[in-house]
């Protein structure tokens, strides 16, 4: 099975099924010398881990990882080898997945894993689940640290639609992890907290799901990361965004809206700050050309409702047999958004220091 490897010169691995023994991933890449972020890792793990609060699946997991590899036992130092962490799954019920073995689940990837393997890991769905992001989000929060530690980005997503409600007045400028936590659907905006919060609970109470839209900021990123063509800093971010479980559509600046606008009411004017070149507006999203133009980087996210729904739909069995389906028992978040947060950011950071390692160098002395 390909394709379960991201990144060039950081380059991630990430291992295990929803309902298999644990999950994981394998960093190569990572520059010698660099304090393991063990804190940092585990308050990311902590923002993605199932059963926070009722918006969210009731699968209890502690989701702690272990180190295996890549750090000086003295120092606590990165060795410039391949880092493996992994999480053993606690709470997995696989019998949950007994009555859904012989039919396809509209919208799930039982269908299409059958059609590229022959068969299919039942239990959660394996590979396909979003338990996978456990070792994104791991390895991705050792990339936040070293671009925070190494060259000052900041990095910062937040809910800001649920079905029908936006957010308004977010400050991506300004805005900390600390505001967006503050509510349990990770809006700051309180106002539409609340309504995205009720959104949530009415599809929970009516056996059905809610999608939406993540925005996330890169802030500190300086002019010239990037590559020329297929490389672009912009196509990264979009096969890293659309890469994870449910995302729909990417957009990065003012994304679709900018097909509305004329070239005068979208480009971005240059000045010079006394200090730096930089653009008067920001309609770009901080990349031009493919490569950072050092103004905050702006993307967008959309997420579809969650597949599993608690009620009677049309479908077929494995050998093509029409009928009508309700999954019995199962644990699933109404609502993907305020658990995906870390795993938008977590793709940010993995995007960005792959880019700021081909531009610059593989040891961390070599960096400061």
């Amino acid at each position: 099975m390909s394709g379960n490897s991201f990144g060039e010169r950081f380059r991630i691995t990430t291992f295990g099924e929803s309902h298999g023994g644990a999950v994981g991933v394998i960093i190569d890449g990572c520059p010698a010398g660099h304090p393991f972020p063990h804190e940092r890792i585990a308050q990311q793990l902590d923002r993605r881990r199932p059963g926070q609060n009722r918006l969210s699946s009731p699968r209890r997991e502690p989701d702690a990882f272990i180190v295996q590899s890549g750090l000086d036992p003295d120092s606590g130092r990165t060795l410039g080898t391949p880092i493996c962490m992994l999480v053993h799954n606690k709470d997995a019920r696989s019998g949950h997945y007994n009555d859904v073995a012989a039919v396809y689940r509209p919208s799930h990837a039982d269908f299409t894993y059958d059609a590229r393997f022959g068969l299919r890991a039942i239990a959660g769905g394996g590979r396909s689940s979003a338990r996978e992001t456990i070792g994104r989000v791991a390895a991705g929060a050792v990339a936040e640290d070293l671009l925070a530690q190494l060259a000052g980005v900041e990095i910062v997503a937040w809910v800001d639609q649920v079905g029908s409600t936006t957010a308004q007045g977010v400050d991506g400028e300004s805005l900390t992890r600390d505001q967006v936590d503050a509510s349990m659907v990770r809006c700051p905006d309180a106002a539409a907290a609340e309504a995205m919060t009720a959104e949530i609970d009415a599809a929970r109470k009516d056996a059905d799901s809610v999608g939406g839209v993540l925005r996330c900021v890169a802030r500190g990123v300086p002019a010239g990361w990037g590559e020329p063509v297929f490389d672009k800093l912009t196509a990264s971010l979009a096969g890293a965004m659309m890469s994870l479980p449910a995302a729909r559509a990417f957009e990065i600046g003012e994304g679709f809206g900018a097909a509305q606008l004329r070239g005068s009411q979208h480009n971005d004017p240059f000045t010079h700050d006394g200090q730096r070149i930089r653009t008067t507006t920001n309609r770009s999203g901080g990349i031009q050309g493919g490569i950072s133009n050092g103004e905050t980087i702006r993307l967008a996210v959309a997420f579809k409702p969650v597949a599993t729904i608690f009620r009677e739909q049309d479908t077929v069995t494995r050998d093509g047999t029409p009928v009508r389906f309700r999954p019995a028992k199962g644990r699933h978040d109404p609502c993907v958004l305020p658990r995906a947060v870390p795993m938008v950011e977590a793709m940010t950071a993995l995007v960005l220091c792959d880019h700021f390692l081909r531009r610059a160098g593989i040891r961390t002395d070599e960096l400061r």
